[in-house]
């Protein structure tokens, strides 16, 4: 976790060479360590909660406590973060293709787009300009869209009409 997960995510592309199976396992590696422990700290924080004791002194098996328990009161913050970590490594490929790391040029990619306008930024800003709104526009749209499935998923959330 030291690591940067731009760095971590070049250095797996560096020696897995640069292909969509390279590029997947370099967004996954370079996010998987702060993924891990979020999941743990929050399981290990609902396990020590009233209502799990309460399960356990009543004599539910592990796997009951961990499936009616544990996972619905944790899932709304995996799935933030999840949401979070799918935006930031769309914000990854996009770096890797912008330095020329990504996928080779038949994919298209928003960094490839945004790099190659670059020279043309003078005479025509529009080349670059919109892939950078469309690569806003989809980070914020998958954060907005994992918030809103957070307060429809969270079991301690309530709408108020």
């Amino acid at each position: 976790m030291g690591f940067p997960q731009l760095l971590v995510a070049i250095l797996t592309i560096v020696v897995l060479g640069r292909d969509m199976l390279s590029l997947s396992l370099a967004i996954g590696i370079s996010f998987s360590p702060s993924m891990a422990r979020l999941i743990r700290s929050k399981i290990l924080s609902i396990r020590e909660q009233m209502f799990v004791e309460a399960a356990r002194a009543v004599g539910r098996p592990e796997l009951w406590i961990l499936v009616r328990h544990v996972l619905p009161n944790s899932v709304s913050e995996i799935i933030v973060q999840t949401t979070i970590t799918v935006g930031f490594a769309i914000l990854i490929e996009a770096g890797l293709s912008y330095v020329g790391l990504g996928l080779p040029p038949p994919v298209p990619s928003w960094g490839r787009m945004i790099s190659e306008a670059q020279g043309f930024l003078a005479i025509a800003p529009h080349l670059a300009i919109f892939p950078g709104i469309a690569l806003l526009a989809m980070v914020v749209g998958v954060n907005m869209f994992g918030d809103g499935l957070r307060d429809v998923l969270d079991p301690r959330f309530t709408f108020h009409r």
